[in-house]
This record gives C-alpha cells, sequence and structure tokens, in this order.
C-alpha cells in the first residue's frame, strides 16, 4: 500500500498570492468587457452573491466591477435576459450562476419539488395554482398581482403577499426562473419558455455534482479546504473528502500545510502552487460579500484579517462601521472603509477610514492613502454612473 504523500510546506504570503489569481485580483483586466465578460467571470467564479443592501452599489454588480474595470449594470442584464448565459438560483446563498451549470441545480430543484421547501411551507395549493394560470399567460413580476390578501409573515424575511411566496416556491423547485431585474424587481418566467428549452437537461448524478463542486472550489481558491469546497453545505463533506483521496492518489492533487491551519487540511492542483506575486499597484475595493471575504475563517486565516458585518449591530458597538468595504492593495488587506453613496448631491461619502493589518503601519502610509484615493475616485465614478 503506498503511503500517503507528506503535505508541502505553504505560506500564507503564497496562499494570498494563489488565491488572488485564482479569484483573477491579480490583474486589472483579465475579463475583456461586455456581457461576455460578465458571462465568463461568472462562470470563472462559478457564482456571484446576489443581495439587496444598497448603501453603495449592490453587491452582483460591486463583485463583477472589481474584476471588470470596464463594467456596466447593462451587461449584466444582457448576460441574463438576452444572451441568457447566467441565471439565478441558490449556493451558498442567492447567486448568479453560469446557464452551463445549470443541470448541477435540478436535482436541488426536483428534491424541493417532491418534499416542498422549508421556508415556503405556508403556501397553498391554491396559491400555486393561481401563479402557475398568471405564468402560462407571460412573464410577471409581484407587481402584476393585485388582488392578494395580505397575511401574516411567519418569519422576519417573509413577504406578506402570498402569490410572492408561490412565485419563489416556482423558483425553487425549478418551474420558474428570474429572467430579468430592474432593481431589485425581479420578473418571473417558466423556466423552459425562458431557456427556449421542450424539457429540462439531464440532472447531473450525485458523483458529477461532488466532482462539480470540487473542481469549482479549485478554478476560484486555488487552494481548498473541506471547509471552504463545501461553505454552508456540510453533507457533501463526506462525499467530496473521498474524491480528494482519490485524486491525491492518482497525482492530480496535492496536500498542503498551511501556516496557522493547525489540523485543518488543505490541497491544491500541482499548476496552482506555481502563481507568481501580485503587483502592489493593484487596488481593489471590495464588498463584503466578495468571495474573497465571504468566507471569514479563511480570509482571517490566510490574509490575518477578520471582517466584521456589522449592517446589523447596534451604531454604539460597530467597530468598522455599518457597511465597511475591505481594500486589497497587492496582496494586503490593509484598509476597512465605511461608505455611503449619496445618490441625491452624486457624491461618495467617507463614514470612516479604518487602517488594518500591514495598513496600521506608519512607514509608508502617506504613499498607501494616495493609491487608495486614487482607487475611491474610479469607485466612485462606477457608483454615479446609470
Amino acid at each position: 500500500m503506498s503511503r500517503a504523500p507528506k503535505p508541502l510546506p505553504l505560506t500564507t504570503t503564497q496562499a494570498r498570492q494563489i488565491w488572488l489569481h485564482a479569484q483573477r485580483l491579480d490583474a486589472r483586466a483579465p475579463f475583456a468587457h461586455g456581457p461576455q465578460a460578465v458571462a465568463d467571470a461568472i462562470a470563472h467564479l462559478g457564482s456571484v452573491q446576489i443581495d439587496t443592501i444598497n448603501v453603495i452599489e449592490r453587491c452582483h454588480h460591486h463583485i463583477l466591477f472589481s474584476r471588470i474595470p470596464s463594467y456596466r449594470r447593462a451587461d449584466l442584464r444582457h448576460a441574463q435576459s438576452v444572451d441568457k448565459s447566467v441565471f439565478e438560483y441558490w449556493t451558498h446563498a442567492l447567486s448568479y450562476v453560469p446557464s452551463n451549470d445549470f443541470r448541477f441545480f435540478l436535482p436541488a430543484m426536483r428534491q424541493h419539488r417532491r418534499e416542498g421547501h422549508r421556508w415556503y411551507a405556508s403556501v397553498t395549493p391554491a396559491d400555486t395554482r393561481k401563479v402557475m394560470r398568471l405564468l402560462r399567460a407571460g412573464p410577471l413580476t409581484i407587481r402584476d398581482i393585485e388582488d392578494d390578501v395580505l397575511t401574516e409573515k411567519e418569519h422576519l424575511w417573509q413577504s406578506r403577499k402570498p402569490s410572492k411566496r408561490a412565485l419563489q416556491l416556482a423558483f425553487y423547485t425549478g418551474v420558474a426562473t428570474v429572467s430579468e431585474r430592474q432593481g431589485m424587481l425581479k420578473t418571473y418566467e417558466l423556466m423552459t419558455r425562458h431557456f427556449g428549452w421542450d424539457r429540462l437537461p439531464k440532472p447531473a448524478s450525485s458523483k458529477e455534482i461532488t466532482a462539480y463542486l470540487l473542481d469549482r472550489a479549485l478554478r476560484s481558491q486555488g487552494v481548498v479546504s473541506l471547509d471552504s469546497i463545501c461553505h454552508l453545505d456540510a453533507p457533501s463533506k463526506k462525499a467530496v473528502a473521498v474524491l480528494i483521496a482519490a485524486r491525491v492518489r492518482r497525482g492530480e492533487l496535492v496536500p498542503v500545510a498551511l501556516d496557522g491551519a493547525g489540523k485543518q487540511e488543505h490541497w491544491a492542483a500541482p499548476a496552482a502552487l506555481q502563481s507568481g506575486e501580485v503587483s502592489p499597484d493593484l487596488v481593489h475595493i471590495l464588498s463584503p460579500f466578495d468571495p474573497l471575504i465571504i468566507q471569514r475563517k479563511r480570509t482571517n486565516l490566510i490574509f490575518g484579517y477578520n471582517h466584521l458585518f456589522e449592517a446589523y449591530v447596534p451604531r454604539h458597538k460597530r467597530k468598522l462601521g455599518y457597511f465597511a468595504l475591505p481594500v486589497l492593495v497587492g496582496d494586503e488587506i490593509v484598509a476597512a472603509l465605511d461608505l455611503k453613496t449619496d445618490r441625491q448631491n452624486r457624491k461618495l461619502l467617507m463614514q470612516r477610514w479604518n487602517w488594518v493589518g500591514a495598513g496600521k503601519k506608519t512607514a509608508g502610509r502617506k504613499e498607501l492613502k494616495r493609491v487608495i484615493e486614487e482607487e475611491l475616485d474610479r469607485f466612485e465614478r462606477f457608483q454615479l454612473s446609470e
């Protein structure tokens, strides 16, 4: 029996460089421009989270802007509604995902159709029949339904409109999809009619889904752990671990011993370990929902930065601010800026500037502030553009 290979030592600096390359944050414009750049970026990242908070631009636009300097909101609308190269579904959160990956989500849709969805247990057959009758007639927004009798909410985030809950259930079961967004107003359409399909594609097998989860993480993270691959998806860990072991035996993956990780195991494809240094001239003002930030423990391990999302924290207890944005300069997170867009007066407001990590050092801070302010000018133009 062959002995398991000894893990290769990996510093956090090396891990940062590998992860930044995997996230395409080590180049100024890694994805060209236009709707195709949006499709390519989402295909590479695997998913881009959607969120409703708009104290600055919503995170799905922000994440794409961080990787596509020429990004326009219309590019995402075109990719979703015209090219149909991306669609919305649940990953670790509601997200844009590549349409080419649709079959990997079909088993979850079918399960919700068979067993229901715990968030929408209150949807009645009558609500479903009503919504399906309207959907068959054409695309539908919740504003098109005017005869709802409002009901009490079962939890804080739930709508009081039964038809909205029925539409959302149709979305999770794969009967309907979001064919367009205007701000956060969603237009629903029958899934088959939106994509022009006679029937839904063949769903992926459980083995194919396991390989998809692992490959998606390797592509977008470079160095992976079971926690990072299966973020908020603990049931998938056992199957993913079996696949990792098989790939290690075949030499397709190598175990790495990441500084500070203790007993937490990490792996990488051999080619990923060749990532070079990141230019210190690159500056990115990141969304708190960016893939580089959203797994807080991983970000803290590799960057030494513990991001605090404090939108729901009482004002007097906040340390970074209501909606702080991490600032990446080269391969270091050096600041967290609490910003707010004043759309009426067309300017970006600085609520609080926090130095973190290497940014706390006095030496070189003046130059660091200068390059961040240059990026803030570009960020402000994006915030205020149409």
